[in-house]
Protein backbone atom coordinates (compact mmCIF):
# COMPACT_ATOMS: atom_id res chain seq x y z
CA UNK A 1 0.00 0.00 0.00
CA UNK A 2 1.49 3.12 -1.01
CA UNK A 3 1.27 6.48 0.63
CA UNK A 4 -0.47 7.68 -2.25
CA UNK A 5 -2.41 5.47 -3.30
CA UNK A 6 -6.51 5.69 -2.43
CA UNK A 7 -5.87 2.27 -0.86
CA UNK A 8 -4.17 3.21 2.30
CA UNK A 9 -5.82 6.03 2.71
CA UNK A 10 -8.98 3.93 3.03
CA UNK A 11 -6.52 1.33 4.82
CA UNK A 12 -5.77 4.43 7.16
CA UNK A 13 -9.78 5.69 7.88
CA UNK A 14 -10.38 2.12 8.48
CA UNK A 15 -7.59 1.98 11.55
CA UNK A 16 -8.30 5.39 13.05
CA UNK A 17 -11.82 5.02 13.33
CA UNK A 18 -11.35 2.04 15.57
CA UNK A 19 -8.33 3.19 17.26
CA UNK A 20 -9.88 6.45 18.83
CA UNK A 21 -12.42 4.02 20.50
CA UNK A 22 -10.10 1.89 22.26
CA UNK A 23 -8.31 1.89 25.42
CA UNK A 24 -4.26 2.01 25.43
CA UNK A 25 -3.66 -1.34 25.71
CA UNK A 26 -6.19 -2.40 23.06
CA UNK A 27 -5.08 0.65 20.93
CA UNK A 28 -1.54 -1.70 20.78
CA UNK A 29 -2.86 -4.36 20.05
CA UNK A 30 -4.59 -3.44 17.18
CA UNK A 31 -1.56 -0.82 16.02
CA UNK A 32 0.36 -4.23 16.37
CA UNK A 33 -2.35 -6.16 14.01
CA UNK A 34 -2.78 -3.63 11.12
CA UNK A 35 1.36 -3.22 11.22
CA UNK A 36 1.73 -6.58 9.80
CA UNK A 37 -1.10 -6.44 7.79
CA UNK A 38 0.08 -3.46 6.45
CA UNK A 39 3.60 -5.23 6.06
CA UNK A 40 1.98 -8.56 4.67
CA UNK A 41 0.63 -6.16 1.85
CA UNK A 42 4.55 -5.89 0.16
CA UNK A 43 4.94 -9.30 0.55
CA UNK A 44 3.39 -11.68 3.72
CA UNK A 45 6.27 -14.24 3.13
CA UNK A 46 8.68 -12.16 5.02
CA UNK A 47 6.98 -11.34 7.64
CA UNK A 48 8.37 -13.66 9.89
CA UNK A 49 11.57 -12.47 9.60
CA UNK A 50 10.32 -9.39 10.51
CA UNK A 51 8.19 -11.30 13.53
CA UNK A 52 11.31 -13.31 14.33
CA UNK A 53 14.13 -10.11 14.74
CA UNK A 54 11.63 -8.67 16.80
CA UNK A 55 11.39 -11.60 19.45
CA UNK A 56 14.68 -12.27 19.38
CA UNK A 57 16.12 -8.93 19.90
CA UNK A 58 13.57 -8.53 23.07
CA UNK A 59 14.87 -11.34 24.88
CA UNK A 60 18.43 -10.76 23.55
CA UNK A 61 17.97 -7.01 25.13
CA UNK A 62 16.41 -8.90 28.68
CA UNK A 63 19.25 -11.32 28.77
CA UNK A 64 21.55 -8.54 28.44
CA UNK A 65 20.11 -6.19 31.09
CA UNK A 66 19.74 -8.88 33.73
CA UNK A 67 21.52 -7.72 36.78
CA UNK A 68 23.45 -10.95 37.48
CA UNK A 69 24.83 -11.18 34.18
CA UNK A 70 28.45 -10.90 34.20
CA UNK A 71 30.16 -9.18 30.94
CA UNK A 72 30.78 -12.53 29.01
CA UNK A 73 27.47 -13.33 28.97
CA UNK A 74 25.98 -9.56 28.14
CA UNK A 75 28.51 -9.95 25.00
CA UNK A 76 27.21 -13.16 23.79
CA UNK A 77 24.00 -12.23 24.14
CA UNK A 78 24.53 -8.73 22.31
CA UNK A 79 26.35 -10.93 19.38
CA UNK A 80 23.55 -13.29 19.24
CA UNK A 81 21.20 -10.15 18.49
CA UNK A 82 23.89 -8.93 16.12
CA UNK A 83 24.83 -11.78 14.29
CA UNK A 84 21.61 -12.55 13.41
CA UNK A 85 19.92 -8.66 12.43
CA UNK A 86 23.00 -7.81 10.65
CA UNK A 87 23.45 -11.63 9.34
CA UNK A 88 20.05 -11.28 7.39
CA UNK A 89 20.20 -7.78 6.31
CA UNK A 90 23.82 -9.73 4.72
CA UNK A 91 22.04 -12.56 3.42
CA UNK A 92 18.88 -10.77 2.03
CA UNK A 93 20.80 -7.59 0.40
CA UNK A 94 24.31 -8.24 -0.15
CA UNK A 95 24.98 -12.17 -0.46
CA UNK A 96 24.01 -11.35 -4.55
CA UNK A 97 26.54 -8.80 -4.71
CA UNK A 98 29.12 -10.11 -2.96
CA UNK A 99 29.39 -13.35 -4.91
CA UNK A 100 29.50 -11.31 -8.10
CA UNK A 101 31.65 -9.05 -6.79
CA UNK A 102 33.68 -12.44 -6.01
CA UNK A 103 33.64 -14.06 -9.46
CA UNK A 104 34.63 -10.63 -10.83
CA UNK A 105 37.89 -10.33 -8.64
CA UNK A 106 38.09 -14.21 -9.55
CA UNK A 107 38.16 -13.21 -12.99
CA UNK A 108 40.61 -10.67 -12.94
CA UNK A 109 43.37 -12.53 -10.83
CA UNK A 110 43.34 -15.26 -14.03
CA UNK A 111 41.46 -17.84 -11.70
CA UNK A 112 38.12 -19.38 -13.07
CA UNK A 113 34.72 -17.30 -11.52
CA UNK A 114 32.56 -19.90 -9.98
CA UNK A 115 29.38 -20.28 -11.84
CA UNK A 116 27.07 -19.42 -8.95
CA UNK A 117 24.10 -16.89 -9.21
CA UNK A 118 22.31 -15.78 -6.69
CA UNK A 119 18.54 -14.22 -6.58
CA UNK A 120 17.45 -13.42 -3.21
CA UNK A 121 14.42 -11.55 -2.91
CA UNK A 122 14.80 -8.34 -1.04
CA UNK A 123 12.25 -7.70 1.93
CA UNK A 124 11.01 -4.19 1.81
CA UNK A 125 12.27 -1.86 4.94
CA UNK A 126 14.55 -3.99 6.04
CA UNK A 127 17.37 -1.63 6.43
CA UNK A 128 15.30 0.44 8.39
CA UNK A 129 14.06 -1.99 11.00
CA UNK A 130 17.00 -4.05 11.39
CA UNK A 131 19.32 -0.52 12.13
CA UNK A 132 16.36 0.48 14.36
CA UNK A 133 17.14 -3.00 16.10
CA UNK A 134 20.76 -2.72 16.23
CA UNK A 135 20.45 0.28 18.00
CA UNK A 136 18.50 -1.02 20.79
CA UNK A 137 21.18 -3.93 21.88
CA UNK A 138 23.54 -1.26 20.81
CA UNK A 139 21.71 0.59 23.79
CA UNK A 140 20.77 -1.54 25.95
CA UNK A 141 24.45 -3.14 25.89
CA UNK A 142 26.09 0.37 26.77
CA UNK A 143 23.44 0.95 29.95
CA UNK A 144 22.04 4.15 27.64
CA UNK A 145 18.16 2.89 28.20
CA UNK A 146 17.09 -0.25 29.87
CA UNK A 147 15.59 -3.12 28.22
CA UNK A 148 12.01 -3.15 27.93
CA UNK A 149 9.70 -5.56 29.19
CA UNK A 150 6.51 -4.59 27.82
CA UNK A 151 6.84 -7.05 24.55
CA UNK A 152 3.15 -5.41 23.04
CA UNK A 153 4.98 -1.78 22.81
CA UNK A 154 8.27 -3.38 21.86
CA UNK A 155 6.81 -5.12 19.27
CA UNK A 156 4.84 -1.30 17.88
CA UNK A 157 8.19 0.28 18.14
CA UNK A 158 9.87 -2.14 15.31
CA UNK A 159 6.76 -2.41 13.10
CA UNK A 160 4.74 0.55 13.81
CA UNK A 161 3.39 1.17 10.13
CA UNK A 162 3.87 4.57 9.42
CA UNK A 163 7.96 4.49 9.63
CA UNK A 164 7.93 0.86 9.21
CA UNK A 165 9.22 0.28 5.54
CA UNK A 166 10.95 3.73 4.70
CA UNK A 167 11.83 4.95 7.99
CA UNK A 168 12.70 7.73 9.79
CA UNK A 169 15.01 5.62 12.12
CA UNK A 170 13.37 5.94 15.64
CA UNK A 171 15.11 5.53 18.64
CA UNK A 172 13.77 2.62 21.18
CA UNK A 173 13.85 5.66 24.33
CA UNK A 174 11.78 7.87 21.84
CA UNK A 175 9.32 6.31 20.53
CA UNK A 176 8.40 3.12 22.77
CA UNK A 177 7.56 5.53 25.63
CA UNK A 178 4.95 7.04 23.58
CA UNK A 179 2.98 3.37 23.12
CA UNK A 180 3.64 2.86 26.83
CA UNK A 181 1.55 5.78 28.13
CA UNK A 182 -2.14 6.52 26.87
CA UNK A 183 -2.17 8.98 24.03
CA UNK A 184 -3.71 12.35 24.02
CA UNK A 185 -7.26 12.66 22.05
CA UNK A 186 -7.38 14.54 18.81
CA UNK A 187 -7.18 17.84 19.12
CA UNK A 188 -7.75 20.95 16.73
CA UNK A 189 -3.88 21.43 16.98
CA UNK A 190 -2.85 17.89 16.68
CA UNK A 191 -5.05 17.28 13.12
CA UNK A 192 -3.69 20.82 11.31
CA UNK A 193 -0.20 19.38 12.55
CA UNK A 194 -1.21 16.30 10.63
CA UNK A 195 -2.57 17.71 7.71
CA UNK A 196 0.42 20.39 7.04
CA UNK A 197 2.43 16.90 7.55
CA UNK A 198 -0.01 14.74 4.86
CA UNK A 199 -0.47 17.69 2.25
CA UNK A 200 3.26 18.91 1.97
CA UNK A 201 4.11 15.14 1.71
CA UNK A 202 2.17 14.44 -0.64
CA UNK A 203 3.25 17.45 -3.08
CA UNK A 204 6.69 16.55 -2.61
CA UNK A 205 5.64 13.07 -3.65
CA UNK A 206 3.15 13.52 -5.96
CA UNK A 207 3.87 16.76 -7.68
CA UNK A 208 7.50 16.98 -7.44
CA UNK A 209 8.93 13.75 -7.29
CA UNK A 210 7.05 11.54 -9.25
CA UNK A 211 7.15 14.49 -11.92
CA UNK A 212 10.58 14.74 -12.22
CA UNK A 213 11.16 10.88 -12.59
CA UNK A 214 10.22 11.21 -15.74
CA UNK A 215 13.33 13.97 -16.60
CA UNK A 216 15.58 11.99 -14.43
CA UNK A 217 14.42 8.41 -16.10
CA UNK A 218 14.98 9.66 -19.32
CA UNK A 219 18.16 10.75 -18.75
CA UNK A 220 19.77 8.16 -16.42
CA UNK A 221 17.89 4.95 -18.12
CA UNK A 222 19.58 5.38 -21.41
CA UNK A 223 23.21 4.24 -22.32
CA UNK A 224 25.33 7.24 -21.34
CA UNK A 225 26.89 8.22 -24.97
CA UNK A 226 23.78 8.85 -26.05
CA UNK A 227 22.82 11.83 -23.56
CA UNK A 228 23.73 15.43 -24.57
CA UNK A 229 25.33 17.28 -21.70
CA UNK A 230 22.97 19.50 -21.60
CA UNK A 231 20.45 16.86 -20.73
CA UNK A 232 22.69 15.61 -18.19
CA UNK A 233 22.66 18.47 -16.17
CA UNK A 234 19.15 19.34 -16.62
CA UNK A 235 18.74 15.39 -15.81
CA UNK A 236 20.56 15.33 -12.67
CA UNK A 237 18.64 18.91 -11.10
CA UNK A 238 15.81 16.79 -11.44
CA UNK A 239 17.03 14.01 -9.90
CA UNK A 240 18.41 15.96 -6.79
CA UNK A 241 14.75 17.09 -6.01
CA UNK A 242 12.98 13.86 -6.97
CA UNK A 243 15.17 11.85 -4.72
CA UNK A 244 14.32 14.91 -2.01
CA UNK A 245 10.77 15.11 -3.01
CA UNK A 246 10.44 11.39 -2.51
CA UNK A 247 12.23 10.48 1.03
CA UNK A 248 11.23 13.62 2.53
CA UNK A 249 7.61 13.51 1.22
CA UNK A 250 7.42 9.95 2.73
CA UNK A 251 8.83 11.08 6.15
CA UNK A 252 6.34 13.70 6.12
CA UNK A 253 3.32 11.83 5.62
CA UNK A 254 4.66 9.31 7.76
CA UNK A 255 4.67 12.11 10.50
CA UNK A 256 1.44 13.04 9.77
CA UNK A 257 -0.36 9.82 9.90
CA UNK A 258 1.61 8.97 13.25
CA UNK A 259 0.52 12.40 14.50
CA UNK A 260 -2.75 11.42 13.83
CA UNK A 261 -2.40 8.18 16.16
CA UNK A 262 -1.36 10.70 18.63
CA UNK A 263 2.55 9.19 18.24
CA UNK A 264 5.39 11.52 17.30
CA UNK A 265 8.13 10.75 15.09
CA UNK A 266 10.80 12.65 14.22
CA UNK A 267 11.82 15.41 11.78
CA UNK A 268 14.05 13.38 8.68
CA UNK A 269 14.58 16.84 6.68
CA UNK A 270 15.22 20.28 7.47
CA UNK A 271 15.38 22.07 4.07
CA UNK A 272 19.14 20.20 3.56
CA UNK A 273 19.18 21.86 0.31
CA UNK A 274 20.19 25.74 2.36
CA UNK A 275 23.47 23.88 3.74
CA UNK A 276 26.35 25.40 3.38
CA UNK A 277 28.74 22.89 4.02
CA UNK A 278 28.52 18.92 4.11
CA UNK A 279 28.68 18.51 7.76
CA UNK A 280 25.25 21.21 7.93
CA UNK A 281 23.80 19.00 5.27
CA UNK A 282 23.97 16.10 7.19
CA UNK A 283 22.66 17.31 9.87
CA UNK A 284 19.52 18.46 7.72
CA UNK A 285 19.29 14.90 5.36
CA UNK A 286 18.20 11.89 6.25
CA UNK A 287 18.83 12.95 10.20
CA UNK A 288 17.91 9.87 11.73
CA UNK A 289 20.66 7.88 9.56
CA UNK A 290 23.22 10.61 10.20
CA UNK A 291 22.24 10.60 13.45
CA UNK A 292 22.51 6.77 14.03
CA UNK A 293 26.03 6.65 11.79
CA UNK A 294 27.20 9.46 14.43
CA UNK A 295 25.91 7.98 17.48
CA UNK A 296 26.64 3.75 16.55
CA UNK A 297 29.82 4.22 14.00
CA UNK A 298 32.06 7.72 13.88
CA UNK A 299 31.35 8.10 17.86
CA UNK A 300 32.76 4.30 18.82
CA UNK A 301 35.91 4.95 16.63
CA UNK A 302 36.42 8.03 18.04
CA UNK A 303 36.36 7.24 21.63
CA UNK A 304 40.31 6.63 22.16
CA UNK A 305 42.39 9.17 19.11
CA UNK A 306 40.56 12.20 18.10
CA UNK A 307 43.70 13.65 16.33
CA UNK A 308 43.08 15.12 12.73
CA UNK A 309 43.95 11.68 10.71
CA UNK A 310 41.84 9.71 12.86
CA UNK A 311 38.91 11.61 12.56
CA UNK A 312 39.00 11.74 9.13
CA UNK A 313 39.99 7.68 9.21
CA UNK A 314 36.58 7.33 10.61
CA UNK A 315 34.58 9.93 8.51
CA UNK A 316 35.36 7.99 5.69
CA UNK A 317 34.54 4.28 7.63
CA UNK A 318 31.53 5.66 8.59
CA UNK A 319 30.34 7.26 5.27
CA UNK A 320 31.61 4.02 3.01
CA UNK A 321 28.98 1.84 5.79
CA UNK A 322 26.51 4.47 4.85
CA UNK A 323 26.76 4.00 1.76
CA UNK A 324 26.78 0.44 1.85
CA UNK A 325 23.32 0.61 3.82
CA UNK A 326 21.51 2.26 0.82
CA UNK A 327 22.73 -0.55 -1.54
CA UNK A 328 24.59 -3.49 -2.64
CA UNK A 329 26.77 -1.63 -5.28
CA UNK A 330 30.22 -0.23 -6.28
CA UNK A 331 27.81 2.76 -6.89
CA UNK A 332 26.88 3.08 -3.37
CA UNK A 333 30.31 2.70 -1.91
CA UNK A 334 31.32 5.08 -4.60
CA UNK A 335 28.51 7.58 -3.37
CA UNK A 336 29.50 7.10 0.56
CA UNK A 337 33.28 7.54 -0.50
CA UNK A 338 32.37 10.83 -2.23
CA UNK A 339 30.76 12.35 1.02
CA UNK A 340 33.46 10.91 3.12
CA UNK A 341 35.79 12.70 1.02
CA UNK A 342 34.16 15.69 1.08
CA UNK A 343 33.81 15.87 4.77
CA UNK A 344 37.60 14.82 5.34
CA UNK A 345 37.94 17.92 3.84
CA UNK A 346 36.37 20.61 5.37
CA UNK A 347 37.42 18.66 8.63
CA UNK A 348 40.83 19.71 6.98
CA UNK A 349 40.03 23.24 6.47
CA UNK A 350 38.30 23.85 9.59
CA UNK A 351 41.23 22.87 11.71
CA UNK A 352 43.52 25.03 9.22
CA UNK A 353 41.64 28.16 9.08
CA UNK A 354 40.42 27.53 12.40
CA UNK A 355 36.33 28.62 12.15
CA UNK A 356 33.84 26.43 13.68
CA UNK A 357 30.58 24.22 12.32
CA UNK A 358 28.20 27.15 14.17
CA UNK A 359 29.69 30.07 12.02
CA UNK A 360 27.15 31.19 9.64
CA UNK A 361 27.99 33.36 6.31
CA UNK A 362 26.31 36.55 5.18
CA UNK A 363 24.68 37.63 2.05
CA UNK A 364 26.76 36.44 -1.35
CA UNK A 365 29.14 34.59 0.68
CA UNK A 366 26.43 32.82 1.98
CA UNK A 367 24.56 32.50 -1.09
CA UNK A 368 28.00 30.89 -2.84
CA UNK A 369 28.48 28.81 -0.26
CA UNK A 370 24.59 27.11 -0.40
CA UNK A 371 25.02 26.92 -4.32
CA UNK A 372 28.32 25.38 -4.19
CA UNK A 373 27.05 22.77 -1.81
CA UNK A 374 23.79 21.94 -3.69
CA UNK A 375 25.85 21.30 -6.90
CA UNK A 376 28.11 19.09 -4.90
CA UNK A 377 25.49 16.82 -3.68
CA UNK A 378 24.04 16.89 -7.39
CA UNK A 379 27.29 15.40 -8.18
CA UNK A 380 27.15 12.93 -5.61
CA UNK A 381 23.61 11.90 -6.92
CA UNK A 382 25.08 10.92 -10.29
CA UNK A 383 26.55 7.88 -8.75
CA UNK A 384 23.80 7.37 -6.14
CA UNK A 385 21.45 6.88 -9.68
CA UNK A 386 23.91 5.23 -11.75
CA UNK A 387 23.83 1.48 -12.40
CA UNK A 388 27.22 1.22 -12.80
CA UNK A 389 30.64 2.97 -12.46
CA UNK A 390 30.93 2.74 -16.76
CA UNK A 391 27.70 5.00 -16.70
CA UNK A 392 29.20 7.18 -14.58
CA UNK A 393 32.46 7.75 -16.21
CA UNK A 394 30.21 8.42 -19.48
CA UNK A 395 27.71 10.58 -18.19
CA UNK A 396 30.44 12.55 -16.91
CA UNK A 397 32.56 12.25 -20.00
CA UNK A 398 29.71 14.00 -21.80
CA UNK A 399 31.34 17.06 -21.05
CA UNK A 400 34.00 16.60 -23.44
CA UNK A 401 31.47 14.97 -25.99
CA UNK A 402 28.24 16.75 -26.81
CA UNK A 403 26.85 20.33 -26.26
CA UNK A 404 24.14 19.86 -28.17
CA UNK A 405 20.77 21.61 -26.78
CA UNK A 406 17.76 19.41 -27.21
CA UNK A 407 13.88 19.79 -27.40
CA UNK A 408 13.94 17.77 -24.36
CA UNK A 409 16.80 19.69 -22.66
CA UNK A 410 14.20 23.05 -23.16
CA UNK A 411 11.46 21.18 -22.16
CA UNK A 412 13.07 19.67 -18.61
CA UNK A 413 14.31 23.06 -18.28
CA UNK A 414 10.57 24.62 -18.44
CA UNK A 415 9.02 21.98 -16.49
CA UNK A 416 12.01 21.62 -13.40
CA UNK A 417 11.15 25.29 -13.03
CA UNK A 418 8.00 24.88 -12.83
CA UNK A 419 7.88 22.62 -10.22
CA UNK A 420 10.75 23.43 -7.63
CA UNK A 421 10.44 27.48 -7.47
CA UNK A 422 7.22 26.83 -5.74
CA UNK A 423 8.88 24.69 -3.19
CA UNK A 424 11.94 26.28 -3.04
CA UNK A 425 10.36 29.93 -2.52
CA UNK A 426 8.27 27.50 0.71
CA UNK A 427 11.44 26.54 2.20
CA UNK A 428 13.09 29.70 2.09
CA UNK A 429 10.43 31.62 3.60
CA UNK A 430 10.51 29.13 6.48
CA UNK A 431 14.11 29.13 6.30
CA UNK A 432 13.98 32.59 6.92
CA UNK A 433 11.52 32.14 10.26
CA UNK A 434 13.47 29.44 11.34
CA UNK A 435 10.21 27.37 12.01
CA UNK A 436 9.68 24.04 9.88
CA UNK A 437 5.60 24.25 10.39
CA UNK A 438 5.14 27.90 10.09
CA UNK A 439 2.59 27.45 7.96
CA UNK A 440 0.60 25.83 10.82
CA UNK A 441 0.87 29.16 13.13
CA UNK A 442 -0.22 31.75 10.28
CA UNK A 443 -4.09 33.08 9.17
CA UNK A 444 -6.31 30.34 8.56
CA UNK A 445 -6.80 32.50 5.25
CA UNK A 446 -3.29 31.80 4.41
CA UNK A 447 -3.24 27.90 4.84
CA UNK A 448 -6.11 27.36 3.10
CA UNK A 449 -4.61 28.75 0.12
CA UNK A 450 -1.53 26.83 0.25
CA UNK A 451 -3.27 23.85 0.34
CA UNK A 452 -5.65 24.42 -2.15
CA UNK A 453 -2.38 25.10 -4.48
CA UNK A 454 -1.60 21.43 -3.34
CA UNK A 455 -4.74 20.03 -4.02
CA UNK A 456 -4.70 21.50 -7.09
CA UNK A 457 -1.03 20.98 -8.53
CA UNK A 458 -1.97 16.80 -7.76
CA UNK A 459 -5.37 17.27 -9.93
CA UNK A 460 -4.13 18.94 -12.66
CA UNK A 461 -0.57 18.10 -12.87
CA UNK A 462 -0.74 14.36 -12.11
CA UNK A 463 2.40 12.24 -13.29
CA UNK A 464 2.45 9.96 -16.04
CA UNK A 465 2.58 6.91 -13.80
CA UNK A 466 2.65 6.66 -9.64
CA UNK A 467 6.00 5.24 -8.67
CA UNK A 468 6.81 3.25 -5.41
CA UNK A 469 8.78 5.25 -2.99
CA UNK A 470 12.95 5.34 -4.27
CA UNK A 471 14.05 4.37 -0.36
CA UNK A 472 11.35 1.29 -0.79
CA UNK A 473 14.14 -1.02 -2.46
CA UNK A 474 16.66 -0.10 0.27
Amino acid sequence: MLFNSYLFWLFFAIVALVYWRLERRAQNVWLLTVSYVFYACWDWRFTWLLALATALTYHCALAIDKPDATDRQRKLWLTIGLVWNLGSLFFFKYCGWFVDSLGALMQVAGMPAPGWVVHIALPVGISFFSFQLVSYLADVYRQKSPATTDWLSFGLYAAFFPKLVAGPIERQDRLQPQFEEARPPMTEETFREGLFHVLTGLFKKVVIADNLAVIANHVYDRPAGDVPFPEFIIGTYALAFQVYGDFSGYSSIAQGVAKWLGIDLMTNFKNPYFSENPSEFWKRWHVSLSSALRDYIFMPLSFQRNTLFYNCRNLMITMLLGGLWHGASWTFVAWGAFHGLWLCVEAVWRKKSGATASQKSKGFTHLAKVLGCFHLVCLSFVLFRSGSMEQIVGLLGGVLRSWQWTHFASFGMGYLAFLIVPLIGYEFWTEKRRDLLALTSVHWGWRTAVYSFIVLLMLFFPPPSSNEFVYFRF
